[in-house]
């Protein structure tokens, strides 16, 4: 600042001296026509110099960060951990791979990123769109149209600019479980020019069943821990929020859906192998199916709050053109999900912590949800099916005309309209 501010008044004495040398003849427009060609030179210098500062401080940010300046950003950090034996040591020397970087996984890379986490790949085929800057951990209206793995790493990179510290590895694709496709996306980084053994901790932030499914199978089978999210939308009660095993994640369509497609997956795998499952838990002699049940292999955050808003209707213009033109990809869901912006953030931010205290060897223990068990909620279930069954019986002849499950009285005699879910929810809440 100082050298362009001299910079300036050497140009402005130079121009100065040149009007009062000139002729006393010369006219006003003559003196102007003198001094605006210094005063156009002076600008470019000055943001040319500007450029070159910049760009130098850019340059020099980028190479090194002082290590004074590091210690005292993760200061607080290193307090909480410093109990542990060298626990921050092995946050600052972990890689962790984070696969979906919308609402949720946006929020769990930019917690540890700041919490000095030393390799991060930042998996997302998808762009920042409108509608997401309601639950974006980073993205801003500038942001939209670029890809979601960009412009978290972007900002990410103003917070610790060394290389060095904090390596970040962009990948703009999807995972799909498949090794022709996915490629590289699963080889441990190198750091330091050495490669990891393996990865220190994948976070799984999918919204997509399949791919969810996949990516969960995937790191089972070779024994890498996995932290995922399950359902964030159409809920907003932050103190239903919980950390489990998959079995135990109660009250969630989507833990539901992934539980079911991970028994597919094995059994179908079995069948090839020729093995028996085991009670319908895992894979005989204790394959990696059992990781449903485990949550030192696969730790899940759900929300046990029941669903308070449904997906949006699909479109006359959906319709119209086709729903297969409205989705992101081929296969993948067109409705809209409804979602309060604050119950993503909550998740990611709960998947950082757990991912956090796990890597510094500091871990926690989580209140497990209260349950109803299967077998009492089976048994009530069946039960109120015989009731109403029974009741059914019993109006059928008081039907009002041209109604098939309503009497004359307004009481409704049809199928039970609730499901093993709701009856533990009933039994919790009332």
């Amino acid at each position: 600042t100082l050298l362009l501010a001299s910079r300036q008044d050497k140009g402005t004495k130079h121009a100065s001296d040149e009007v009062i040398n000139a002729s006393s003849s010369s006219t006003s427009q003559s003196r102007s026509a003198i001094q605006q060609p210094n005063n156009d030179t002076i600008q470019q210098e000055q943001k040319q110099q500007q450029l070159s500062i910049q760009q130098q401080q850019s340059q020099n940010q980028q190479q090194h960060l002082p290590p004074e300046i590091r210690s005292e950003m993760l200061s607080r950090n290193s307090l909480y951990f410093s109990s542990t034996n060298g626990g921050m040591e092995r946050i600052t020397n972990s890689s962790v791979l984070v696969v979906g970087l919308g609402g949720v996984g946006s929020h769990t890379a930019h917690m540890l990123a700041r919490a000095g986490v030393r390799y991060l790949r930042l998996v997302d085929f998808d762009q920042v769109t409108l509608s997401s800057l309601n639950r974006h951990a980073v993205a801003a209206l500038e942001d939209v149209g670029l890809p979601k793995a960009t412009v978290l790493c972007n900002y990410l990179r103003r917070i610790c600019p060394d290389e060095t510290k904090l390596e970040l590895d962009p990948v703009v694709k999807m995972y799909t479980g498949d090794p022709q496709k996915d490629g590289t996306m699963f080889d441990p980084p190198m750091v330091d020019g050495k490669q990891h053994r393996q990865w220190d901790m994948v976070i799984d932030a999918i919204d997509d069943v399949p791919t969810k499914a996949n990516l969960i199978a995937h790191c089972a089978k070779r024994n890498i821990r996995v932290i995922s999210c399950m359902g964030a939308g159409g809920k907003a009660d932050p103190t239903r929020v919980h950390v489990s095993d998959l079995r135990s994640a109660s009250r969630d369509p989507l833990a539901t859906s992934v539980r079911q497609k991970l028994r597919l997956l094995g059994k179908r795998e079995a069948k090839e192998a020729g093995v028996k499952i085991t009670n319908g838990s895992g894979v005989a002699n204790g394959g990696w199916l059992s990781c449903i049940d485990d949550d030192s292999k696969l730790a899940v955050v759900f929300s046990s709050e029941k669903v308070v808003a449904k997906l949006a209707d699909i479109t006359d213009e959906q319709r119209e053109e086709g729903l297969h033109n409205f989705g992101a990809m081929d296969n993948m869901r067109v409705r809209v999900l409804p979602v309060l912006g604050t119950m993503p953030a909550i998740m990611g931010q709960t998947l950082a912590a757990l991912a956090l205290c796990e890597l510094g060897n500091k871990p926690f223990s989580p209140v497990a949800a209260e349950r109803v068990g299967r077998n009492v909620r089976h048994k009530l279930y069946q039960h109120l099916k015989s009731r109403e069954k029974k009741l059914e019986n019993k109006l059928k002849p008081k039907l009002k005309d041209g109604s098939e499950n309503v009497t004359e009285d307004g009481i409704y005699i049809g199928p039970v309209q609730i499901d093993p879910d709701d009856v533990e929810y009933l039994m919790a809440e009332l």
